[in-house]
C-alpha cells in the first residue's frame, strides 16, 4: 500500500478501523489488526521520510519482554532482532554512593527487555505497513472533522478525502485532539521537570547494563544501545532536570553539555561524545478515567502519560494494542462489528486495572526518587536497601521491567 497516494477507490473504501496517529503505537495497532484480518485507515500528518531521516530523532525505547512477544507475533521480529540491545542488568544507585542495587535476572529468566533506537522501530513498522493490504496509510494530512454515530464513524481529512469505518481509534499522543473533543476527564499534573534526551558514543562497553543514577536534582539514566556499524559503543541518555534549570542546560554548547554529563557518569563508560541530536520535553502525568466512548477507543499516550523513570510508557501503549486487538478479534468472530459497545466496554475493563497499577507504581517511584528535595539522600538509600533485601519486592520491579505483571493478552505472550 502506497503511503502517499490514495486511489479513487480507496477514497470511498469502508474499513473496520480509522486510526488517528501513525506513530509507534498507532502503527503497531494497524499491523496487529491487519494480521488478524482487520482492515484500517491510518492517518498521520507527518511525513514518514522526515521521521526516519538519519539524525532526526535521538530517542530510544525500552521494549519489554511482553512487547517483544507482540512484535514477534505480528511478524516484526526478523526485521528488529539484530537492531536491539538486550538489557541484562539494571544498576540503580544514589549519586554513585555505596548501596547500589543490581537488578539481574537468572539465566533462565531472560533479559529485562531490549533497547531500540526509535528510528529503527519506525523503519521496521513503516516497511511492514507498506506491504500490508489491510492498511491504507494516509500521510501529510490530518482529520478536520470526526463524526461518530450509532451506525459508524466518518472522518474528513485536510486534503478533502472522507473515510468511513466502524470504530475510531485515537493514537495521537499526549495532545490528542480527538480525546479532548470527546471531553474525556483527565487526572493530570506537572512534575515541573524536563527530560534532556540524546545519544552518546562512549569509550567503554556498557556490557548490556542500564544505569539509573538518582541525584538530588533528579534521575540520570544511561540506557544501552547496540554498537553502531563502525563498532562504536552507544547508549541513550535521559537526564531529568528541574524546569527552572532547563533553559540554561538547553542553551549550553555541546562541549559544555558533554562536560556536565561526563561529571555525572563518574567514568563508568569512559570518554563520551554525542551520537544523536539533543532534545528535551516536559515531564507530566495524565490518565484518562475512561478510554472509550461511542465508537471510540483511546490508546497509548492519548490515554495515559507518565514519567520515564521506569521506561514503561511505550510498553503500556503496546499492552493497549494487544488487548484491543484480542477483544476485536474475538468479537468479530462472533459476528459483532469493531465499534460494538460491548466490545469497547470489555476493552476498557481489561485495561483499567493494569494501567492504573503501572501508572501508580511509576508515579510513586517518581515522587520518592525522581523529584528533587522530596526524599533525603539517606532515606533514598534506605528505600533502595529495602528493595535489595526483600526478594518479593525486587521480583515485582523486575516483572514490571519485563512488562510481565498482570493478565496479558495472547499477543503479548510467548
Amino acid at each position: 500500500m502506497n503511503d502517499s497516494v490514495a486511489t479513487q477507490d480507496q477514497k470511498a473504501e469502508y474499513r473496520d478501523l480509522i486510526i488517528l496517529g501513525g506513530g509507534l503505537v498507532g502503527m503497531t495497532l494497524a499491523l496487529a489488526a491487519a494480521r488478524a484480518g482487520i482492515t484500517s485507515h491510518v492517518i498521520d500528518r507527518a511525513d514518514p521520510a522526515d521521521l526516519t531521516a538519519e539524525g532526526a530523532d535521538g530517542r530510544a525505547s525500552a521494549i519489554s519482554t511482553a512487547s517483544w512477544n507482540l512484535f514477534t507475533n505480528i511478524g516484526l521480529a526478523p526485521a528488529l532482532k539484530d537492531l536491539g540491545c538486550p538489557i541484562d542488568s539494571i544498576a540503580v544507585t544514589d549519586s554513585m554512593k555505596p548501596g547500589r542495587i543490581d537488578f539481574t535476572p537468572k539465566p533462565e529468566e531472560g533479559s529485562l527487555g531490549r533497547m531500540f533506537a526509535n528510528r529503527d522501530l519506525r523503519l521496521a513498522l513503516f516497511a511492514a505497513a507498506r506491504e500490508e493490504k489491510n492498511i491504507a496509510w494516509h500521510v501529510r494530512t490530518e482529520a478536520v472533522r470526526r463524526d461518530r454515530g450509532p451506525h459508524g464513524v466518518e472522518v474528513e481529512l485536510s486534503d478533502g478525502r472522507v473515510l468511513k469505518a466502524s470504530l475510531l481509534v485515537a493514537a495521537e499522543g499526549r495532545q490528542s485532539p480527538t480525546r479532548d473533543e470527546a471531553r474525556f476527564a483527565l487526572a493530570k499534573w506537572d512534575y515541573k521537570h524536563r527530560a534532556m534526551v540524546t545519544g552518546l558514543f562512549h569509550e567503554k562497553s556498557h556490557d548490556n547494563t542500564a544505569w539509573e543514577i538518582f541525584y538530588p536534582a533528579g534521575p540520570f539514566a544511561l540506557l544501552p544501545l547496540r554498537d553502531d556499524d563502525q563498532g562504536r559503543h552507544r547508549s541513550a541518555l535521559v537526564w531529568t532536570v528541574a524546569e527552572k534549570d532547563a533553559a540554561g542546560i538547553i542553551a549550553m554548547p555541546d562541549a559544555m553539555f558533554l562536560h556536565e554529563v561526563e561529571s555525572r557518569m563518574h567514568g563508568v563508560l569512559g570518554r563520551i561524545t554525542l551520537s544523536a541530536p539533543r532534545m528535551s520535553y516536559p515531564l507530566r502525568f495524565h490518565h484518562a478515567g475512561h478510554v472509550i466512548d461511542e465508537r471510540l477507543a483511546v490508546i497509548g499516550d492519548a490515554a495515559h502519560g507518565m514519567h520515564p523513570i521506569a521506561g514503561q510508557g511505550l510498553n503500556l501503549g503496546l499492552r493497549d494494542v494487544g488487548a484491543l486487538v484480542e477483544v476485536l478479534t474475538e468479537g468479530m468472530r462472533l459476528g459483532l462489528e469493531p465499534g460494538d459497545a460491548q466490545l469497547l466496554a470489555r476493552y476498557e475493563k481489561w485495561r483499567s486495572l493494569d494501567t492504573f497499577m503501572v501508572m501508580s507504581v511509576t508515579d510513586g517511584l517518581t515522587r520518592l526518587f525522581g523529584i528533587p528535595g522530596r526524599l533525603p539522600s539517606a532515606a533514598r538509600r534506605l528505600g533502595m536497601g529495602a528493595v535489595q533485601r526483600l526478594p518479593s519486592l525486587k521480583r515485582f520491579f523486575m516483572d514490571e521491567a519485563r512488562g510481565m505483571s498482570g493478565k496479558l493478552p495472547e499477543l503479548l505472550q510467548a
